[in-house]
């Protein structure tokens, strides 16, 4: 009994960490991922480096063609973000 005692503070501590730091960044990046998969043409987006423009093009699963007031230009879906995404469609 004392050695499981023991290893109580442990399993405890890896609990913790995986409730409150592992586990809701991995349900962050499967609605990350949701989203990126559900973009369709016209959809109105913003990068993660700021860049405000629409979705004229999906090329293939990894890439797609924005235009912006700079003009088209290609990106990869990871770059999109989503939460700043979803605030400009709620506007």
């Amino acid at each position: 009994m004392e050695s499981i005692s023991g290893f109580m503070p442990l399993i405890l501590m890896f609990l913790v960490v995986y409730f409150f730091m592992i586990r809701p960044q991995m349900k962050r990046g499967k609605q990350e991922k949701k989203f990126a998969a559900e973009l369709k043409k016209g959809d109105k987006v913003v990068t993660k480096s700021g860049l405000h423009a629409k979705v004229l093009e999906l090329t293939d699963e990894q890439t797609c063609i924005l235009e912006s007031g700079a003009g088209k230009m290609k990106f990869e879906r990871a770059s999109i973000s989503m939460e700043l995404s979803q605030k400009l469609q709620s506007k």
